[in-house]
């Protein structure tokens, strides 16, 4: 398993009975998690000074209950800032185990020895863009929501990133790399998020196992001659690291030869001393 383990602002302190208790920067928050199945003793100090709880409805979705919570506030992780804000279904704006990718991507472009062009798609909040930019990279951050993308920039600009070569773009991911290939545009490094299910700006439909495979075969196309690397993430239940790999050996490294490696990704509990799993992971990299 990869783990995110550089955090200094935020940690997982325990998790239990469906809920992890997490510290992000100065503020504890309790959040729904699926994989906390087991319900274990609740011994750490914080469960009892909550700054926000997140409340789960047996209706689905469900509701922020805050205690002592600013609207939002700033973590750092290294040399980036990422501002932070409670919102819709549980979510503050950071998914905090990517930041094991984050250093992947960060380490090919820093040892690259030329600068890099990076496409960051379903490029959310911007993690894996501010991470590369600041590595060196020319990054082109596509999401549908012009609410995230907005974020992203914000992220930019308490990152000290402003003026870094960064393209924002709201559109529909499929659709912008349909129009990349006809322009004939190339890529060094590609980064892909793609949500479960979802919908682009003029309602268009994504179902990650119907449409994952097709659009990495598609997106392949705008690998430059001479590419370092693609990233795929998933929170999809039904693709596990040995699919990514199968999906990224298949579509990519028998065509490029490269490697492919797949896995878990993870954060570290306080408390047990282990590891909360959050979703999977593949990459290739060439040769």
């Amino acid at each position: 398993m990869w783990i995110a383990q550089n955090w200094k602002d935020y940690e997982v302190i325990d998790t239990s009975n469906g809920e992890k208790l997490e510290r992000w920067g100065n503020y504890i928050l309790l959040r729904p998690d699926p994989q906390v199945i087991w319900d274990t003793p609740r011994q750490a100090k914080e469960w009892k000074k909550l700054n926000a709880h997140y409340h789960r409805s047996n209706k689905g979705g469900g509701e922020w209950e805050f205690f002592s919570l600013p609207d939002e506030w700033d973590i750092r992780y290294h040399n980036l800032t990422f501002r932070l804000k409670p919102f819709s279904f549980k979510h503050t704006g950071l998914f905090p185990e990517q930041a094991v990718n984050w250093d992947w991507v960060s380490d090919i472009i820093t040892n690259a020895g030329r600068p890099l062009k990076v496409l960051n798609l379903f490029a959310y909040t911007g993690g894996a863009t501010l991470a590369a930019a600041k590595a060196g990279a020319a990054v082109t951050h596509v999401d549908a929501s012009k609410g995230m993308v907005t974020w992203a920039k914000e992220n930019a600009m308490v990152s000290g990133l402003s003026n870094a070569p960064i393209r924002y773009l709201v559109d529909d991911c499929v659709k912008f790399v349909e129009r990349e290939l006809r322009r004939g545009n190339t890529y060094d490094g590609i980064i892909m998020d793609p949500p479960s299910y979802g919908r682009g700006p003029k309602g268009e439909i994504w179902k990650m196992e119907e449409n994952i495979f097709s659009f990495l075969e598609l997106t392949a196309g705008l690998l430059s001659k001479d590419a370092k690397f693609i990233l795929i993430n998933s929170y999809t239940t039904g693709l596990q690291p040995a699919v990514l790999s199968y999906m990224l050996n298949t579509a990519i490294a028998k065509k490029r030869g490269g490697q492919v490696e797949a896995s878990e990704i993870g954060l570290p509990v306080r408390e047990s001393g282990l590891v909360l799993p959050c979703g999977a992971c593949g990459r290739w990299i060439s040769s």
